[in-house]
């Protein structure tokens, strides 16, 4: 009955006119950068960011909220059709969707990942609405002790997971904790990392280096890569899938649902982990695998199932515990500081309108998602001819009045632009930038958990592994660390995230 009563409240909340004004905004925006490859969802939301500002809380955040699972909708379109993925979650998509598509089957590649995805979407909403209340029950006991370790844990975890090399995920990591200590020290009121700069005194903001490195570094990387659509498919065909490609994707999608359920939680984890390991799956049980790269529908549907599971239940961590799982959670912690809202367990009990009116959003997403991917196919298509040097102008000079907008300083500007660049260059040296963003927005929640936890016991560093919570989370670290020395686990990471 508690749940019937808050989803009803979610209700009122998520179907007023202004919410469902923005939810459709967030989808349909969100679909079209997942369509077009080379900007995504993260520089999306970091653009945006400042638009916010004027903004209800939770207009923002079913807004921002929609970009994200909305572009996991719209990167299969690209994948299928050009063999570009608009989003990366979709580089599996590319091999058996777009054979599909090169064999005349477009349209039953896009209907079967446009429904697989709108499956995956409700159930893993389903399983948020179920899990919050016990989770923020749960999550009510932890003291500072076991927020250290919970962080701690996160980033060892997005460590592990983050794909690419692991010491370059790990330096990522320590460098985004060094650029959140930049400021003033709130224990002494001293300065540290500000180098005698009077702008850096109040921190480096969250929308600077969130917009220089994904927005204005994106920019730059893909202006010198080849973005020909030669191999555009232009005849789509019919979206319905015929009864044989039902009988062969069912078991995928449910597969596919229940992984990306599961592995979205993970720090690291979210759309893009969730569809390289359905892929692995579905390529292990099947009993040809050959067929895979060939156009196996199963490798369009178990994938497409995952990674939108995945980016719904990647909000749990956000929503419960106020941690960030991913560089788009990361970004949606940053919206609601800009609101004044302090992420974390209590607020459901202080927001329960903005919690629950979050939560209900994704289901009418969802159903938004299902009607403009399938009947708007053909603009959706067309889209794709529209050329990049039209495009980027337009994005950087958006990206520089949203970063000015934010305290009217050129200097904020100029530090976007230099993020930027050393954005361009992390992506020259093959260094996944969303470690450094997570470290960014953990870093000074663990410092200042760190001092609360050492003041309330006196300076006893004991105290996080007498604390039943803090002791079992700091194992669990220690066996991610011990996985990843396994040869075999190095092995099997590397291959997942060299699949495309």
């Amino acid at each position: 009955m508690e749940l019937l009563s808050n989803l009803s409240l979610g209700v009122e909340a998520a179907l007023s006119w202004s919410n469902l004004l923005y939810c459709f905004a967030g989808v349909t925006l969100g679909t079209l950068v997942g369509v077009l490859p080379g900007l995504g969802p993260v520089a999306t939301i970091a653009m945006l960011l400042p638009v916010t500002y004027g903004l209800p809380p939770d207009a923002a955040l079913i807004m921002l909220a929609g970009i994200y699972y909305g572009a996991q909708y719209g990167g299969s379109t690209a994948a299928i059709l050009v063999n570009l993925p608009g989003e990366s979650s979709s580089l599996v998509t590319c091999l058996d969707g777009h054979a599909m598509a090169r064999a005349g089957r477009a349209g039953a590649a896009l209907g079967i990942a446009a429904i697989g995805s709108f499956f995956a979407g409700t159930l893993a909403t389903l399983v948020l609405a179920v899990a919050a209340v016990p989770l923020t029950d749960f999550a009510l006991r932890f003291g500072p002790a076991d927020y250290f370790s919970l962080m701690a844990l996160g980033l060892i975890a997005a460590v592990v997971l983050a794909q690419g090399e692991v010491i370059k995920a790990l330096a990522m990591t320590l460098l985004g904790l060094l650029l959140g200590l930049v400021g003033v020290d709130v224990n002494s009121g001293a300065e540290r990392f500000t180098f005698g700069v009077p702008e850096l005194a109040e921190g480096i903001s969250f929308v600077v280096i969130s917009m220089g490195i994904f927005g204005i570094g994106e920019i730059i990387a893909n202006l010198e890569r080849d973005t020909a659509r030669a191999g555009a498919i232009r005849a789509v065909g019919p979206l319905l899938p015929t009864r044989d490609d039902y009988r062969r994707a069912w078991k995928p999608v449910l597969r596919g649902s229940a992984l990306g359920t599961l592995l979205g939680v993970l720090p690291g984890g979210g759309a893009m982990l969730s569809s390289f390991a359905s892929y692995m799956l579905e390529k292990r049980l099947a009993k040809d695998p050959s067929r895979f790269g060939q156009g196996a529908i199963e490798g369009v549907a178990g994938p497409e199932s995952a990674n939108n599971a995945g980016a719904q239940t990647s909000f749990i961590p956000l929503l419960v515990m106020g941690l960030p799982s991913n560089a788009v959670m990361a970004l949606m912690i940053g919206a609601m500081m800009i609101h004044g809202i302090v992420p974390g367990p209590q607020v459901m009990g202080e927001r329960p309108e903005l919690f629950w009116g979050l939560i209900v959003s994704m289901w009418v997403g969802n159903a938004l998602l299902l009607l403009l991917n399938l009947p708007l196919i053909g603009v959706w298509t067309r889209l794709l001819a529209v050329p990049y040097r039209l495009l980027y102008p337009a994005i950087l000079l958006f990206c520089c009045i949203g970063v000015f907008s934010v305290n009217n300083s050129l200097f904020d500007v100029l530090l976007a632009v230099g993020f930027g660049l050393l954005g361009y260059l992390f992506i020259k040296l093959r260094c996944e930038p969303a470690p450094l963003l997570l470290g960014f927005v953990i870093g000074p929640l663990m410092e200042e958990n760190l001092r609360r936890a050492m003041l309330l016991s006196r300076g006893d560093p004991t105290v996080f592994f007498t604390r039943p919570i803090s002791a079992t989370l700091l194992l669990i670290a220690v066996g991610f660390l011990v996985l990843l020395a396994l040869p075999r686990f190095r092995t099997t990471r590397e291959v997942a995230f060299a699949e495309d």
